[in-house]
């Protein structure tokens, strides 16, 4: 059972500097659509704190504003409100080409939809998005990836000739290759399988350990929620418990 209890705050290191430890410290974050009388409330002033190497599930009924929230986070929509900072930078001062630039290296991103280039290979979905941003030996990288998740032998294949969940797989060496500190996954396993929606979650976790990134699970399914090392759950746009899994 998920008891309620207070975000934690970063607080001072030992010797008065920032907490580094913190990848995300958000204060009262609001999101609205519209202008009033017509406005939508979609988050009503979410507190959070999540510290490096965390693995995270964010738990809630449809519409309870878990989404939106990973979009906040992850720097693909900006706050109406509150602040938030994320990996050292403050998001919420950030314009959108700025946001776009904080993202690259620092946070990966998998969805229920796979998202993989279709005239790519597997070897060119993960490599030519860093190769793009500059990093180095992109290439490399992505061979090495995709061979720890266990598609050193589907380098040259096409999405359309991958099954979904070798899709997925590509889609996790595609968020992990460039070393994120932040790893955000919204229902990665909502297009899959049971069995494999299970082999899918096992690798995340596996992949998580191995690269000490902070992970971040978007999911409707409280198995999967209880993987992780804290659960926090959503209702009506506000935090209404957050608590260590059982």
């Amino acid at each position: 059972m998920i008891a309620s209890a207070s975000p934690s705050s970063p607080g001072p290191s030992p010797d008065g500097s920032p907490d580094d430890t913190v990848v995300i410290h958000a204060r009262n974050l609001t999101l609205s659509l519209g202008r009033p009388p017509a406005r939508t409330d979609i988050l009503r002033g979410i507190d959070l704190t999540v510290r490096r190497g965390e693995s995270v599930a964010l738990l809630g009924p449809s519409g309870s504003g878990k989404s939106s929230l990973m979009a906040l986070l992850s720097g693909m929509e900006r706050p109406t409100g509150g602040s938030v900072t994320v990996a050292g930078l403050a998001f919420d001062r950030l314009n959108e080409d700025q946001l776009a630039m904080a993202r690259r290296g620092r946070i990966g991103i998998i969805l229920q939809a796979f998202h993989l280039l279709p005239t790519m290979t597997a070897l060119e979905n993960v490599a030519v998005p860093m190769e793009l941003a500059g990093m180095p030996d992109p290439f490399a990288q992505a061979e090495a990836e995709l061979t720890a998740v266990g598609l050193g032998h589907r380098l040259t294949h096409y999405p359309a000739q991958l099954s979904g969940g070798e899709q997925q797989r590509v889609a996790i060496a595609r968020a992990l290759a460039p070393r994120p500190a932040l790893l955000f996954a919204d229902e990665p396993t909502g297009n899959l399988d049971g069995a494999t929606g299970a082999a899918i979650m096992d690798l995340l976790f596996a992949r998580h350990a191995a690269a000490d990134t902070t992970l971040f699970v978007i999911t409707h399914d409280p198995a999967l929620a209880a993987r992780c090392c804290r659960v926090i759950s959503l209702a009506d746009g506000r935090v209404v418990s957050d608590s260590a899994a059982e």
